[in-house]
């Protein structure tokens, strides 16, 4: 039996009481997510999470900590394997484009995030910032790759 399985990073980022997130056209929909993606071959973690975030919202992403790993199978069959990474923003890059498929970066508080369930992309969105505002923090040197 075969099984399409996807490494993705997501990137979890809260500044004044609000989280970034994207806006982003999905099968058709348009939904919310973190800044999130796939994984590159020969790019770590890290780097694929600074890079998904720069491309999709515009945003130098600085990785701080490992929220969780998380395990989830899509509609579609697939496998999703995401690694949701804790940061903070440093410069905005005003000019660059984002994404095809993407909206807008836009931050959200936790309320008009949970207010707007019905639009997350999947239950990965809401279990991030739950698990965030729970305090969970493992360090990044987890993710070191092998030598």
């Amino acid at each position: 039996m075969s099984r399409d399985i996807h490494v993705t990073v997501a990137a979890i980022v809260k500044r004044d009481q609000r989280f970034l997130l994207v806006e982003e056209t999905v099968a058709g929909r348009l939904v919310l997510n973190q800044p999130a993606g796939h994984l590159e071959r020969h790019e770590s973690l890290v780097q694929a999470v600074v890079r998904e975030t720069l491309e999709e919202t515009a945003w130098e992403f600085i990785p701080r900590a490992l929220l969780g790993v998380y395990h989830y199978e899509g509609a579609s069959g697939v496998t999703y394997v995401r690694f949701a990474i804790i940061g903070d923003v440093g410069a905005y890059q005003q000019d660059r484009a984002l994404d095809a498929g993407i909206h807008q970066a836009l931050w959200l508080t936790r309320t008009e995030l949970m207010a707007r369930v019905a639009d997350h992309r999947g239950p990965q969105v809401r279990r991030a910032v739950e698990d965030y505002e729970s305090g969970r923090r493992y360090p990044l040197d987890v993710l070191a790759p092998a030598p």
